[in-house]
């Protein structure tokens, strides 16, 4: 029995992620998240095999949460189920920790395929993603100037992108004013823009979006 739990913040995404996952013989949801501190709770207090995580909740989420979950149980294996595109997400969440990335769009026909694999101890990404990891090995390889932030800014920078507040992202991600001024200054002096047109500008040039609530 493979044992899961689904981390979400819309119980109606996790209500029809429960229906694949319970139709299937051999899987068994055994926990339900709305936000980080609950699926760091369940992390450190249930046993599963494979936790589905969707890369935007409130509290702690994307990136920073992977590596925290990682960090607690290293062994355990994570599904990220983003609505963002492939693109920049899948490799930089595959860099951190996860297993594999699916898109909710891709998700009720794949879901089951992937969390099999994942299980099984393989991975779990697109052709696309796949090349852009092993190109990013290659030596002499030239990153783009946002893979150099880290997982805080990069978040950051997305919620800025999207047209969030400091103030907004502040009380989204639990840190103060103060904190998340002081990422958006250094996300911004590393991208080497110069105001939040200019940011917005990079994120649709590179395919970034926006971080949505």
């Amino acid at each position: 029995m493979i044992r899961i739990v689904l981390a979400d913040d819309h119980a109606i995404v996790r209500e029809g992620l429960k229906r694949i996952v319970q139709s299937v013989p051999d899987f068994e949801v055994v926990g339900e998240a709305g936000d980080g501190s609950e699926v760091l709770r369940l992390v450190r207090e249930a046993e599963f095999d494979l936790l589905v995580l969707d890369l935007s909740m409130p509290g702690r989420s994307g990136m920073e949460l992977i590596k925290q979950v990682k960090s607690l149980k290293p062994r355990l294996r994570v599904l990220v189920l983003s609505m963002h595109q492939e693109s920049q997400y899948a490799v930089r969440a595959i860099k951190v920790g996860a297993s594999g990335y699916l898109t909710k769009e891709s998700a009720p026909a794949q879901l089951e395929q992937a969390l099999r694999k994942i299980a099984a101890g393989g991975a779990w990404v697109s052709a696309d993603v796949a090349q852009q990891l092993a190109l990013g090995a290659m030596p002499g390889s030239q990153a783009a100037p946002h893979e150099a932030l880290s997982s805080r800014e990069f978040e950051v920078f997305q919620m800025l992108a999207a047209g969030q507040s400091v103030t907004g992202i502040g009380a989204r991600l639990s840190l103060s004013v103060k904190t998340v001024s002081t990422h958006k200054a250094n996300l911004m002096h590393k991208l080497g823009l110069n105001n939040s047109s200019e940011l917005v500008r990079y994120a649709i040039k590179h395919g970034l979006g926006g971080e949505s609530v």
